[in-house]
């Protein structure tokens, strides 16, 4: 692709890094097949061609307007078109670049930037996720069923040691949200430890990973609390943890690109602190002991990949591994690599278009008729819940599950 940006744009990294990326994409026109939005919509402005067009207008310096920054928020940041493009467009960075520009120049309508400040305010922080998660499980019969049925049936917040119990021992990353609504699988991750000879501890001033704050362009206060968090995870590796492990894959991500977060703020040992970072499972794979093993014909289980797992972090594949293991019948459902809308805060700065996606693939899912159906992040978790439907779980609890039969 041709571009005309700027000398005074060319001349920053910001700049020098947009044209690249504008140049490397051919408008094929593969990733309009696999974009969510686009599917929905039929608009090609909402599909990662259009808004590639837009954004190279946005840093050419032509006029954009609100209408221009509805197209670019409609994006879910799944990167489904990462995973198709056969170029290598790195679109999710030249949205983030992209967007920060056209924010010198539009505003959203207040009512927006309201609700966006008060989940940036809110989200990230724990106690007021449990008072308030607390009260809107009281008031759910009231609540409307867009907001309902993301509400957990029964949940439990998390409850789980600040010291290690065992010599031997991991720290289990607390997150935001999912300490709150995620109780079970923290518990079932301290089983799962345990069998391996493991304890577990949590990091009782650890933040939340930054996601939030990042994706609704408060850059700074997400690198805080990534800054906050690496200081302790490097502090609790000395100590002799193991390594930090995730349950959720949309927080590893982030933690995955502290370093582009960071830029010039990181740490010189980033890099080694990093590598002691990982899912739950790619831990356990290396870790769980010969005899968990129970092959034979288990339950169904529905698995659903999120997006930040399959497209974000390339790393599907072990979770279904690790069920089949313990003896389940992993079924994968049509369109799989299509995201179920969930995409963090947008179930509620986007919730129209988050319920159809949703709609589609709760009816994708519950048509293989498993027991249960399972995720590896809090986000599609929630979104994937439906009372009429089997239960939605995370797939450390069904682990645990077959480890204590």
């Amino acid at each position: 692709m041709q571009t005309r940006l700027p000398e005074d744009l060319l001349r920053t990294p910001e700049g020098q890094e947009a044209d690249a990326i504008l140049r490397s994409c051919v408008h094929c026109g593969f990733c309009t097949a696999t974009c969510p939005t686009y599917q929905l919509l039929g608009d090609e402005l909402d599909g990662p061609r259009g808004r590639i067009y837009l954004i190279k207008q946005v840093l050419e310096g032509q006029p954009a307007s609100r209408t221009t920054l509805q197209h670019l928020d409609r994006c879910l940041q799944c990167r489904n078109c990462e995973t198709t493009c056969p170029s290598g467009v790195r679109y999710t960075r030249l949205l983030e670049i992209g967007k920060a520009r056209l924010a010198r120049q539009v505003q959203r309508p207040w009512p927006q930037r309201l609700l966006r400040r008060m989940l940036a305010f809110w989200l990230p922080r724990r106690r007021f996720n449990r008072i308030g998660f607390s009260i809107a499980h009281l008031l759910r019969p009231l609540l409307p069923k867009r907001l309902a049925h993301h509400l957990p049936a029964h949940w439990q917040p998390a409850s789980l040691p600040t010291k290690a119990p065992m010599e031997k021992h991991v720290v289990l990353f607390q997150g935001c949200v999912e300490s709150t609504l995620m109780g079970p699988a923290h518990e079932a991750t301290r089983q799962l430890l345990r069998a391996c000879g493991h304890g577990l501890r949590y990091l009782a001033q650890e933040h939340c990973c930054g996601a939030v704050e990042h994706h609704l362009d408060q850059p700074e206060a997400a690198q805080a609390r990534a800054l906050n968090n690496v200081h302790l995870w490097r502090a609790a590796l000395a100590e002799g943890a193991d390594a930090i492990v995730m349950l959720s894959s949309a927080c590893l991500l982030e933690v995955r690109h502290y370093p582009q977060l960071l830029g010039e703020q990181a740490p010189k040992d980033l890099g080694t602190i990093l590598q002691r970072v990982e899912g739950l499972d790619s831990w356990l794979g290396r870790h769980l002991p010969a005899d968990f093993d129970q092959p034979g014909n288990g339950p169904v289980v529905a698995w659903h990949p999120p997006c930040t797992l399959q497209h974000g972090l390339r790393q599907a594949e072990a979770i279904p591994q690790l069920l089949a293991r313990a003896g389940y019948r992993v079924r994968l459902a049509q369109d799989s690599h299509l995201c179920c809308g969930a995409a963090g805060t947008y179930t509620l700065l986007q919730a129209d278009l988050s319920q159809a996606l949703g709609e589609t693939r709760r009816q994708a899912l519950q048509a293989l008729e498993p027991a249960a159906i399972t995720t590896a992040n809090i986000g599609c978790l929630l979104q994937l819940q439906d009372p009429s439907g089997p239960p939605v779980r995370h797939w450390a609890e069904l682990l645990a599950e077959r480890l204590q039969a």
